[in-house]
């Protein structure tokens, strides 16, 4: 697999496995960050091999995988909040929801063809350079398959209901700042509703790619 495809590949793994976490990870708040992360990540390259549809980077069942699973391992609405930036703190309930929606669909159509090129990638996880009262780690990792290794890392919070993601990693650019930049862009030209019908635009854009 050519390098630029493994990247695609990571992006996609990354994206993915922030809404398909089984229930299974809710039901272990003790569980630690780098154990958490390995056992997800193990579970949704399982999965992806065994879903003909999400290989094919079927959309629509991609997005079934993602609303019909429970997201206890994120926390997307800081997720969403870091990358709207300050504007977040003046939008209303219903442009949070919005925004959070269509970032949502933006990640999983993006990145949801990548997934088709699974084959025989393996997860593998540096040691974690935390303290034991630590409540914000990075944990990191890469996934390995033909070609170089491709660094992973992820953001988590401690919750009373245990480790959430709120950030990614892929080669060293973080995916919230990434968004940040583009959407602080949009903000400033055309507010919030300019910035959610950008988003919806995209989307559309998007799916009829796929389409």
């Amino acid at each position: 697999m050519k390098r630029r495809s493994l990247v695609q590949l990571a992006a996609g793994l990354l994206a993915t496995s922030l809404f398909a976490a089984p229930l299974a990870f809710a039901q272990s708040a003790d569980e630690a960050p780098d154990v958490m992360i390995k056992r997800l990540s193990d579970d949704v390259l399982a999965a992806i091999r065994s879903d003909a549809s999400v290989k094919s980077g079927d959309i629509n069942r991609v997005m079934t995988l993602v609303d019909t699973k429970i997201m206890p391992n994120v926390n997307f609405q800081r997720m969403t909040s870091s990358a709207v930036g300050p504007a977040w703190r003046q939008a209303t309930p219903d442009q949070r929801q919005k925004l959070q929606q269509e970032f949502k669909t933006l990640l999983v159509r993006t990145y949801s063809g990548a997934l088709a090129q699974v084959s025989d990638e393996q997860v593998s996880m540096k040691p974690l350079r935390a303290a034991p009262g630590d409540t914000d780690v990075v944990v990191r990792s890469e996934i390995r398959g033909r070609g170089e290794p491709i660094q992973l890392e992820y953001r988590l919070e401690k919750t009373p209901q245990g480790w959430k993601i709120y950030n990614l990693n892929v080669l060293g650019v973080w995916l919230v700042e990434t968004y940040r930049s583009q959407f602080a862009q949009e903000i400033n030209a055309k507010g919030v509703d300019g910035l959610i019908a950008s988003l919806s635009e995209r989307n559309r854009a998007n799916n009829n790619r796929k389409g």
